[in-house]
């Protein structure tokens, strides 16, 4: 998915967050609305980065989105656009959409199936949401690659986790490892991705790393995580040094959420827009290559062409522009 705020509004205040942490371990991050372009233009609720919480674990960007009415909305409709020193992970709950890359791949993303596209040194993508999707519901988040990983060479995994099922909870493990279940995708940092449906009114604890810091985004009903209410669209987030993770779905209504952590990058990125790097300067090049690979903003200095994010297999859709940079250096976030 492409990242197309234009306004990236912080909307957790400092002095509210230092309250919250002084009451419960566990700090609570409001979605803002985000609409990804268009006459009809789809709308996510994304809930990292923040002013005070860029980073779980690797964990660097989350939209949500849905149930959304494709034949209202238009769906989702992204045409060829870069990554870099990222891995994008696609989940939906329900709908269909098409993945097309420039390293060749061409897949399907599917409710309770992982697609993982790992950017590495560059790698441009589509994402369209197939004709036979009514409803459009799911979540988009990015990993940061961490220094010795990030200039990987592109590649995409797909895995369909099996749910380990019990009397009141559903999980399906699609990246590292909680109650006996372990995801075989490639990572680069230490992480865990998961989603669970608990039964309403009912309770589960799984063991955590404690070196982990968690995440829990409420998709659908209300949960106490570690004891804090969590209700739909929120995102919970829990500090290393806690080996339980306790859910307790309140009555009345099935929870569904997804369960994310990983043990803190410790780097310093710079993200804008679809690009994770280290600095301001490797940004600019980034957005410099790929205008000038899809004809957008030809190279004036002299500098040398480069194919860094390649051509979609197949593509037939326009190449998406990069937009404007801002007239302040970006600055990094930890």
């Amino acid at each position: 998915m492409s990242n197309l705020e234009r306004d990236p509004l912080e909307l957790v205040c400092e002095e509210e967050a230092k309250v919250r942490l002084a009451q419960s371990p566990v700090e609570l991050l409001e979605p803002r609305d985000v609409p990804l372009g268009g006459p009809r233009a789809m709308n996510v609720r994304r809930t990292l980065p923040q002013r005070n919480r860029s980073l779980i674990g690797a964990w660097c960007f989350l939209d949500h989105y849905g149930p959304d009415r494709v034949s209202e909305t238009g769906g989702m409709h992204v045409p060829p656009h870069p990554h870099t020193g990222l891995q994008t992970v696609s989940w939906l709950f329900t709908g269909e959409i098409e993945h097309r890359d420039s390293a060749g791949y061409h897949a399907m993303v599917r409710p309770g199936e992982l697609n993982l596209m790992t950017a590495g040194s560059g790698i441009c993508h589509s994402e369209i949401s197939t004709p036979g999707t009514d409803i459009l519901h799911g979540a988009q988040l990015w990993t940061a690659l961490p220094e010795k990983a990030r200039f990987v060479e592109p590649r995409f995994d797909h895995y369909a986790p099996e749910p380990v099922i019990t009397e009141t909870y559903e999980l399906r493990v699609f990246m590292g490892s909680l109650a006996g279940s372990t995801s075989p995708v490639p990572l680069h940092s230490p992480l865990l991705g998961a989603e669970l449906l608990l039964e309403a009114g009912a309770s589960v604890a799984f063991d955590a790393d404690t070196s982990f810091e968690h995440g829990v985004l409420v998709d659908s009903g209300s949960v106490r995580f570690n004891g804090t209410l969590t209700t739909a669209d929120q995102l919970a987030y829990l500090p290393p040094g806690h080996g339980t993770l306790e859910l307790s779905a309140e009555p009345g209504e099935r929870v569904r959420l997804l369960l994310l952590g990983g043990e803190p990058l410790g780097e310093s990125i710079v993200m804008w827009w679809n690009f994770v790097g280290r600095d301001h300067d490797e940004i600019v090049e980034y957005r410099k290559n790929w205008q000038a690979e899809i004809g957008a903003e030809p190279r004036t200095d002299g500098s040398a062409e480069t194919d860094q994010f390649g051509k979609v297999v197949d593509n037939t859709l326009d190449y998406l522009p990069a937009p404007v940079l801002p007239n302040v250096r970006i600055r990094p976030r930890r």
